[in-house]
């Protein structure tokens, strides 16, 4: 799921935020201007809606409604001309709007 340059992007991150172990909770929900937008953030822990994956060293928490959704997706970490950021590729999207920040299944 997570890039080896993702993973490590996201623990720096956490990192200087003062986790010693940050985890990822990653979903989509309803929004943007394609139908559904991704949620990528820092995990509290797992919920009892959630499963529960490593990648790279990161345990990432994904609810359930969103699993089918986001299956085969992979997040890299991007640095260029375009800007740095976390970039989601979903083979489960049919088309994403043009700011790629949401998609449509």
């Amino acid at each position: 799921m997570l890039t080896p340059r993702a993973a490590e992007k996201f623990i720096e991150i956490g990192k200087e935020e003062g986790l010693e172990k940050p985890m990822l909770r990653f979903g989509d929900q309803p929004g943007g201007c394609s139908g559904f937008e991704y949620v990528l953030d820092f995990s509290e822990g797992k919920t009892e809606r959630d499963e529960v994956f490593e990648s790279h060293g990161v345990e990432i928490h994904v609810d359930r409604g969103s699993l089918e959704r986001l299956r085969g997706t992979e997040i890299d970490y991007t640095d260029g001309l375009r800007g740095a950021g976390f970039k989601v590729s979903n083979p489960n999207a049919r088309s994403s709007c043009g700011c790629g920040n949401s998609q449509s299944y």
